[in-house]
């Protein structure tokens, strides 16, 4: 006997989704192109098809603990074959953006960070906290001298305690927020595939879930589901420098971070410091691949861009540009336009820490942890 499923339609959630980017979704009409077209839907299950019909519906349950949705790199290959201009891929991309809200917490923020008209207010956050924080302790000096060697130093404007002291807190509340949505995004995932039959797991074993993140990592880092696509595999170039600029500049805090505390090191480094050489290399390469996708993002104009699109390419290519900047007018010894770039790329930076979980950004762990999951599950993720 067939199972029982008692639809209870959301009519919000409908509306919700048609003004975030998927307006053309009641145009589908179930032909199954998109799924046919998709070079990376598994053979079980296939997406996004399925997909379309419960965002049809207003399925909300079914589709925000949905795995799918995130495998999907949102190519453009299905939206580009669609008979009828449903945008397949418009919509998904919509329902990324929805998941993301809803395991975010607080949601007052995540609303906030989703509202263009709230932008100014967000901006200010920062501002006032290194501001009043920098006074309190007297770690912030409007009138900095230069250094002991005659050269311009940031921590003698913003005390490199100061900026440990927001950054490092910050740092930790972004991954709680994770910690709390990964911890339901998981359990909702797995109760997805058990009752669609993606898989023959009744329960997760944490060894097995670890095994196979570590197996997804060169994948994610390979770009191998990009390369797939036809539409917009153009993407994948400066995807994989944005990607890879952050890791290099994450590497580059990691490394000062030691050698400041630890070893009690401090800078300005020289150029040919190898370390710096990372840092400079990443720096490029982050204006440029922001740079290029941006490009890819105006070029686009049968896409639907959303605010939050343009929110996170203007972030990532300011935060290369005011620190390129930062370190120019330093080198050429302009105090004024170092410590005011400076000051400007902490806030971008501010808002990249404390907005990561609750931004379009989040999709590097979600994606991840979903592509982990059906690396677990057993899950075909390539059509033969």
């Amino acid at each position: 006997m067939a199972d029982k499923y008692l639809v209870q339609p959301d009519v919000d959630f409908i509306n919700e989704i048609r003004a975030t980017g998927g307006e053309t979704l009641k145009k589908c009409f179930q032909c199954a192109t998109c799924s046919v077209a998709c070079p990376i839907a598994p053979d079980r299950k296939p997406f996004p098809r399925k997909e379309m019909i419960a965002a049809s519906w207003g399925l909300k349950d079914k589709l925000l603990g949905n795995p799918d949705i995130w495998l999907c790199h949102n190519c453009g290959d299905c939206t580009a074959q669609c008979p009828r201009g449903a945008n397949p891929g418009d919509v998904m991309a919509s329902l990324r953006m929805k998941a993301i809200n809803e395991y975010a917490t607080p949601k007052s923020i995540a609303n906030a960070v989703n509202d263009k008209k709230k932008l100014p207010l967000l901006a200010a956050v920062p501002a006032i906290v290194f501001i009043v924080l920098g006074l309190i302790t007297g770690l912030l000096d409007f009138s900095p001298e230069l250094n002991a060697h005659g050269e311009i130093a940031h921590a003698q404007f913003f005390s490199t305690w100061l900026v440990d002291l927001v950054f490092i807190p910050l740092s930790i509340w972004a991954v709680a927020v994770f910690a709390l949505g990964l911890k339901r995004f998981i359990g909702d995932i797995h109760r997805n595939a058990v009752a669609e039959g993606k898989t023959d797991k009744e329960s997760i074993d944490a060894k097995g879930f670890l095994s196979a993140l570590v197996r997804v990592i060169p994948k994610i880092l390979n770009h191998r589901q990009f390369s797939e696509c036809g539409e917009n595999n153009d993407r994948a170039t400066p995807h994989m420098m944005v990607l890879f600029s952050f890791i290099g500049l994450l590497i580059v805090t990691a490394v000062f971070f030691i050698t400041l505390y630890v070893f009690g090191i401090h800078g300005p480094y020289s150029q040919i410091h190898p370390v710096k050489i990372l840092a400079n290399v990443s720096g490029i390469a982050l204006i440029i691949g922001g740079a290029l996708l941006l490009k890819q993002r105006m070029d686009k104009t049968d896409e639907v861009s959303t605010y939050k699109d343009w929110y996170l390419l203007w972030l990532v290519l300011g935060l290369g540009v005011t620190g390129m900047l930062a370190e120019l007018t330093r080198l050429a010894d302009a105090a004024f336009l170092t410590y005011l770039i400076y000051f400007i790329h902490l806030m971008m930076v501010f808002h990249l820490i404390a907005f990561l979980p609750f931004s379009k950004l989040a999709h590097l762990v979600y994606r991840t942890v979903a592509m982990a999951y059906n690396e677990y599950s057993g899950r075909e993720v390539k059509k033969s």
